[in-house]
C-alpha cells in the first residue's frame, strides 16, 4: 500500500490530498484571493492526517506541482514538500501542474489547452490530446486573434486564463470549459502514484520549481 501526499500550490488554489494506491481518500482546498497558502498549507496536511487517522510515518512519498504559476505558491509548495521528505526520509515527486488542469476535463475529440493566467493577455499553457499527453511544451504566450489558427482541430480551453479571452478567441472550434478551474491536489493522486511505481522522483536537494518566467511582484 503507498499512502502519497499531494501538494499544489500553483495558482491561487491551495490544495492538499492523501491518495491510496493513486485514488484520492481525502482532499482539502481553498481558492482565495489574498494567496492564503502559507496560513492554509500545513494546517490543511495536518487536518487531513487527523481525520484520516494516519501519521507522517505512514507516508511512501510526497508530490508537488511544479509549475508553472505563481513564484510564491510554488515556493511555498516546493519547500513544505522537501521539508516532509527530508525529515521522513521519503522521496519526492514532481508532477506537471498544467497536465493537472488538463485533466479537470475529458474529452473525445480536438486538443485541451490548459491556461494558467499569467495577467494581461498572457498566459502560461500547453497543447495536449484527448489522452492527455502533451503536443506542445509549456509557454508563456500573449495571446491575440491568431493564436491557434494553425490548428484545425476543436480546442478545449480551461482555466483560469481563459474567460478573458472570449471575445479574442471567438471562432467555433473554441470551446470553453469551466474558467473559473485551478489545478487541483485531486487530479495529482493517480499521476503521483505512477511515478512512485516507476520509482521516477526528483533530487530534494536540487529540485527548483518550473517559474518560467523571473519573478514579479503581485499586484
Amino acid at each position: 500500500m503507498a499512502l502519497i501526499l499531494n501538494i499544489e500550490t500553483a495558482t491561487k488554489n491551495c490544495s492538499v490530498s492523501i491518495a491510496k494506491d493513486g485514488k484520492t481518500i481525502a482532499c482539502k482546498e481553498i481558492a482565495e484571493q489574498n494567496f492564503s497558502h502559507a496560513e492554509k498549507l500545513h494546517v490543511f496536511i495536518e487536518e487531513l492526517l487527523k481525520e484520516n487517522n494516519l501519521k507522517f510515518n505512514a507516508l511512501k512519498a510526497v508530490a508537488v506541482s511544479q509549475g508553472p504559476g505563481s513564484y510564491t505558491g510554488l515556493r511555498i509548495g516546493v519547500s513544505s514538500a522537501k521539508g516532509l521528505c527530508y525529515a521522513l526520509s521519503i522521496p519526492m515527486i514532481a508532477i506537471d501542474t498544467l497536465e493537472l488542469l488538463a485533466r479537470k476535463i475529458s474529452v473525445k475529440n480536438g486538443v485541451i489547452i490548459p491556461m494558467i493566467d499569467a495577467r494581461r493577455m498572457e498566459v502560461y499553457s500547453a497543447i495536449f490530446n484527448v489522452d492527455y499527453i502533451k503536443t506542445r511544451a509549456v509557454e508563456a504566450e500573449i495571446i491575440d486573434e491568431n493564436s491557434y489558427s494553425e490548428i484545425n482541430e476543436i480546442i478545449h480551453l480551461v482555466g483560469d486564463g481563459i474567460a478573458k479571452f472570449k471575445d479574442v478567441l471567438s471562432d467555433n472550434k473554441f470551446v470553453y470549459h469551466m474558467d473559473e478551474v485551478y489545478p487541483s491536489a485531486n487530479e495529482m493522486s493517480f499521476l503521483s502514484f505512477e511515478k512512485y511505481k516507476k520509482s521516477d522522483f526528483v533530487d530534494v536537494a536540487y529540485f527548483e520549481p518550473y517559474y518560467l518566467k523571473d519573478f514579479m511582484m503581485s499586484k
